[in-house]
């Protein structure tokens, strides 16, 4: 019969033994867990601007297909474009036509990307480019004047 106490004949942890352990985690796992924040705000970013580039293709698309002529077709779809990502994209952005002429009855389709901020706002100088497409009919009752 075992007459020690409970737990076997180990000595007792005194409290002070545990003192600066929770500041050690703390110096540890701060970092780690300010960096997985800062990775989150990245892809979240880039998800952003995936958004804000399908957007851009489709309000691009529009713009152009309403215009009666192809200069002012692709001035109009690029101007579009340019102002749906001046708060997304971190470089130039590019807009090409992806569709052949601009025959009624047709579609007026662009391709529109550009770079993405995403992992640079977190130190990573990942180039992120991204790109859409969009196709719009061309309208037949588009502008004439």
């Amino acid at each position: 019969m075992n007459l020690s106490r409970p737990g076997g004949d180990r000595p007792r942890r005194d409290a002070a033994d545990d003192r600066g352990l929770s500041t050690i985690e703390v110096v540890i796992l701060a970092p780690v867990m300010i960096l997985f924040i800062l990775v989150l705000v990245a892809f979240g970013q880039l998800v952003d601007g995936r958004g804000a580039l399908d957007g851009a293709a489709r309000d691009a698309a529009r713009a152009g297909s309403i215009q009666k002529d192809h200069g002012t077709a692709l001035a109009e779809a690029r101007k579009a474009a340019e102002a749906n990502l001046a708060d997304v994209c971190s470089g130039p952005v590019s807009v090409v036509q992806k569709s052949a002429g601009f025959e009624p009855d047709t579609l007026f389709t662009v391709e529109v990307s550009c770079e993405v901020r995403g992992l640079a706002s977190i130190g990573l100088n990942i180039p992120t480019t991204l790109s859409a497409t969009f196709s719009s009919p061309l309208d037949p009752y588009r502008r004439t004047a």
